[in-house]
């Protein structure tokens, strides 16, 4: 079982999870709020799994041994098992429990861009996009399931969020993977550009989040420049950490001063 949750992608998988159910919780109640949490997992072990069975072979050549394929902790064929069990689970929970057809359409439309990523955006110029469409889906889902227009803001800072995660989440191994021909925008543009990039899309976050929530101003006066700092000077071991962190706590505060 640890195999497969680490096969996942486990800590950015929760981190997602607990931003869905963090969300929904201002539109929700507790307990559609969980399922919709459980949905979001579901889809986030799709994505995972079919990045590691993807990735296996270049995982192996680069040694990649913590992970469970490249290792041999787990078979290529009881992974992609699993993706076939998971993927109807769902499939019926977006479309049949709290999101209903429209938002669990977008979930799934969501999950269907971090698969397309795996598949074809990793190694091309245009691989933030899915990031960007997945992150500004997930605080618009909660409202677009209730017939709701999502504020426009909180879209762009969830687009961003994307755009941020992306570039912190390649940095660790982006020489790495430019050695085995993966050549996605932050491996062509390179760390420096990268760093820049994932720091000024922090940087604007902060600005439209404080503008709206004026309440927010001190957090982001003391986390931003830390944020920033961890991600320049330790990108390999705290960039997408942190930015994970940072959006868990944000979407808190976000939630705790909305409604």
């Amino acid at each position: 079982m640890v195999g497969y949750l680490r096969a996942a992608h486990f800590p950015p998988a929760i981190a997602v999870t607990s931003l869905a159910i963090l969300l929904s919780g201002s539109l929700f109640s507790l307990g559609d709020s969980l399922i919709i949490g459980v949905t979001v997992f579901s889809g986030q072990l799709i994505v995972g799994w079919s990045n590691d069975l993807i990735d296996a072979p270049k995982d192996r050549i680069q040694g990649r041994w913590k992970k469970p394929l490249a290792s041999g902790e787990l078979s290529e064929s009881h992974l992609r098992s699993a993706t076939y069990i998971d993927s109807p689970i769902c499939i019926g929970l977006s479309l049949l429990g709290p999101l209903g057809i429209r938002g669990g359409s977008l979930h799934l439309i969501a999950v269907g861009f971090g698969v397309s990523y795996n598949f074809y955006f990793k190694n091309n110029f245009l691989s933030p996009i899915p990031y960007i469409f997945a992150f500004a889906a997930l605080p618009s889902t909660p409202y677009v399931a209730l017939g709701e227009t999502p504020p426009l803001w909180i879209v762009i800072c969830g687009g961003l969020f994307g755009i941020v995660a992306h570039f912190a989440n390649v940095l660790k191994d982006l020489e790495d993977d430019r050695a085995i021909g993966i050549l996605g925008l932050p491996q062509l543009v390179g760390t420096r550009v990268s760093i820049f990039i994932a720091a000024t899309s922090l940087t604007t976050i902060s600005i439209i989040i404080s503008v709206h929530r004026t309440s927010l101003i001190p957090w982001f006066a003391f986390s931003l420049p830390v944020s920033i700092a961890l991600i320049i000077f330790q990108p390999r071991r705290f960039g997408f950490p942190t930015i994970m962190l940072l959006a868990l706590i944000d979407v808190t505060l976000l939630v705790a001063t909305s409604r």
